[in-house]
């Protein structure tokens, strides 16, 4: 966050800041370097490292970070003088309670010195988004936006949804704010300019048309429908078409359906018809289209009851591509455009920025967050907050949008606190729970097994926030539930102890394996992701002390009965955790929903009423659990049959699997077929077939 010298410091930037108030300020800090050691947390204590450090900053413009007892990085800020920014720490008055709580905390400081002040913004931005200080306006329901993608590595071009690292050759247009908003435009480019959107694997596999050529959804160039001429045309229009030329390429489709229909090839004018007809249904259903506007990110930005919404939508080619709401995490006390800026710099730290970015209210480093943005876009770029017009029109209606859009947020938050507090009472907790884990393990009869761990708090899913964790165990007896519950818990807290150690637990010791081997193990194998663990927050930083900034659970629920819920004790209490709270949730007669059985220590089975909301929301949470474990278990089963290929299932052999790959074309349509369809195969007889069905069929626990 870009520090503020109007409401938390003087400002030491300014150009009419006189000698006589350095010469104070020199004092001032030499007075700190002689005063005896001050109590440890004070705003003096703060005040004295601040002072220390300051011997050594730099004078030229760079980044700061104030740093914590713990080593944790406290803020980040960036300044055109170092030195004279920081300077402002040291004082004892004009300080608001926020920085003077910074500066109790802080215990030294870090410099980086730059070039420019337009580099040590961008750099600031950068440390924001790895470092995710405490104090600073963070932007932590950020995501990866969708792209469409018409690849350049093939004889026949391929669109696409994208999203992650541009690594493969080709034109990415976007971004769109959901891959609804993608997958809607792609499935009409497709009946617009027949580009096929199948894997380049599918493509090569094919003897016959798919089901998209009968639909004309795709101009069939795998098997030769169309010659690689005609059809390289439809992919230029294509991206004719997504660049902004849509009006030439309607022009030129309607002069082409206007003399096909002349020459009486009336087949073909229709088929231009069609493809004039989705492009107006392309252009029509995007909501607002603006006229004056062809490129552009629009921001507005709402704050009520201490939470912030920023909603941006995103307009290319003079269409609206979507809008998403993200809530930046702000101290309150912040101006909205001190959290705005801070916002756009981080925003735009890993995605391209357009020409034109429109803001719902101004900000005070508007030129310098141009200059930042242009160099790392490599064009110019221009940020406006409009008074009048159209563009002002967008920008009020991005605003109700944020409004409503928060509006919903803390209503959904109070309900979800609501519930958490039933819980607590239901499950006899001494607090509502801020973070809960739920686990459950999925297999078929042993193999590909997988853990699955989802996180819950007061904001609903934490879905960044869910792991799996691949049964390495060579060891356990299949479909050894009680033996894979052990093996994930054993991991998922051995880590967190190392990660993230609390009072009352034990520390890891040695031989066990360390943080840094597991990270990379897990990068390797892909079976368990990285954990992020945010410090444990302070006492009394209202927002700061955010629920999902604990790594520590407050509550752990066990898909399972008593069995389950013994091994999960168990396997804690040998790891020295005996702290967390644990319920095990079993399923009723039958499996039915509604007829769950709780078992807690020390008491009771004991079940809710059929009504009661608590009831309903743990379900939610058992069945969220469930679903992801069977989803990461399926993955898991469809990326071994891939590499193994069909040989897996017993009786097939290359013969059969070459069979039943030119029938269908692709595993995911062998997948899907019903017992028929595979009894239809040439060669495949009905006990095969059989096999193949029950295979694909078998139902995951």
């Amino acid at each position: 966050m870009i520090a503020r010298p109007t409401r938390d410091m003087p400002d030491l930037d300014a150009d009419d800041a006189d000698i006589a108030e350095l010469d104070q300020d020199e004092a001032l800090i030499a007075d700190l370097a002689e005063e005896a050691e001050p109590a440890p947390g004070s705003v003096a204590m703060g005040r004295a490292a601040i002072a220390r450090a300051l011997k050594h900053a730099p004078n030229g413009p760079g980044v700061y970070r104030m740093i914590g007892a713990d080593g944790a990085v406290l803020y980040v800020g960036k300044a055109k003088s170092i030195k004279r920014r920081i300077v402002a720490y040291t004082r004892p008055t004009g300080l608001t309670a926020r920085i003077m709580r910074m500066v109790a905390a802080t215990m030294e400081m870090e410099f980086v010195s730059t070039g420019t002040e337009t580099e040590a913004l961008l750099l600031e931005a950068n440390f924001i988004k790895q470092l995710r200080p405490r104090f600073n306006v963070l932007l932590r329901d950020d995501k990866s936006f969708p792209y469409i993608l018409i690849t350049k590595d093939h004889v026949s071009p391929q669109i696409t949804k994208h999203r992650g690292a541009r690594n493969r050759p080709g034109d990415y247009y976007g971004p769109f704010a959901s891959v609804w908003a993608v997958n809607r435009t792609i499935n009409a480019l497709q009946k617009a300019f027949l580009v096929r959107s199948c894997s380049d694997s599918f493509y090569e596999a094919r003897t016959r048309p798919c089901l998209l050529f009968q639909i004309k959804r795709c101009a069939g160039p795998c098997t030769g429908e169309v010659n690689h001429t005609d059809y390289a045309e439809y992919v230029s229009e294509a991206r004719d078409f997504l660049s902004g030329r849509s009006k030439a390429v309607k022009e030129q489709l309607a002069r082409e359906m206007e003399i096909a229909s002349h020459e009486l090839e009336f087949e073909r004018a229709a088929a231009l018809r069609d493809r004039l007809a989705a492009l107006s249904a392309v252009q029509g259903t995007q909501g607002i289209n603006p006229r004056s506007v062809e490129e552009a990110d629009v921001f507005a930005i709402h704050q009520e009851g201490g939470a912030t919404c920023v909603q941006v939508f995103f307009f290319r080619t003079g269409q609206n591509w979507g809008n998403h709401a993200l809530y930046p995490r702000a101290d309150r006390t912040l101006e909205i455009g001190e959290v705005l800026e801070s916002f756009l710099a981080q925003f735009y730290e890993d995605k391209p920025c357009p020409r034109l970015v429109l803001i719902s209210h101004d900000i005070a480093e508007r030129e310098l967050l141009e200059e930042a943005l242009s160099t790392r876009a490599g064009h110019r770029v221009e940020v406006a907050a409009p008074k009048r017009g159209e563009k002002r029109e967008l920008v009020e209606h991005a605003l109700q949008n944020a409004r409503e859009a928060l509006g919903r947020k803390l209503a959904e938050s109070a309900s979800q606190a609501r519930l958490l507090e039933e819980l607590a009472r239901a499950f006899a907790l001494k607090a509502p729970p801020r973070r809960i884990e739920v686990y459950d393990n999925s297999h078929i009869m042993g193999s590909n097994a997988v853990g699955g761990m989802i996180v819950a708090g007061p904001e609903g899913f934490a879905k960044s926030q869910y792991r799996k964790f691949n049964i390495r165990s060579t060891e356990l007896t299949p479909g050894d539930d009680y033996g894979m519950m052990r093996e994930v818990l054993t991991r998922r807290f051995s880590r967190l102890l190392k990660e993230n150690p609390r009072a009352g637990a034990s520390p890891v010791t040695d031989g066990e394996t360390s943080t840094a081997q597991l990270s990379a193990e897990g990068q390797a194998s892909g079976e368990e992701q990285a954990l992020v663990i945010a410090p444990s927050p302070q006492p009394g930083e209202g927002e700061e002390a955010s629920a999902a900034s604990s790594a520590w659970p407050d509550l752990l629920l066990i898909d399972g009965g008593p069995g389950q819920l013994k091994a999960a004790r168990e396997t804690l209490a040998g790891l020295g955790v005996t702290d967390v709270p644990m319920v095990g949730v079993a399923k009723g007669p039958d499996r039915d929903a509604g007829r769950e059985t709780f078992y807690a220590d020390g008491r009771e089975p004991f079940r809710l009423e059929p009504r009661d909301p608590v009831l309903y929301f743990v379900q939610r949470l058992r069945d969220e659990a469930h679903r992801f474990a069977i989803g990461s278990h399926r993955a898991r089963r469809k990326k071994d049959i891939t590499q193994a290929g069909l040989q897996e299932i017993p009786g097939i052999g290359p013969t059969r699997k070459r069979a039943l790959l030119h029938h269908f074309g692709t595993l995911k349509a062998i997948e899907r077929a019903s017992l028929a369809d595979l009894e239809g195969v040439p060669g495949v007889n009905a006990a095969m077939a059989r096999a193949v069905y029950d295979f694909f069929h078998a139902k995951a626990t």
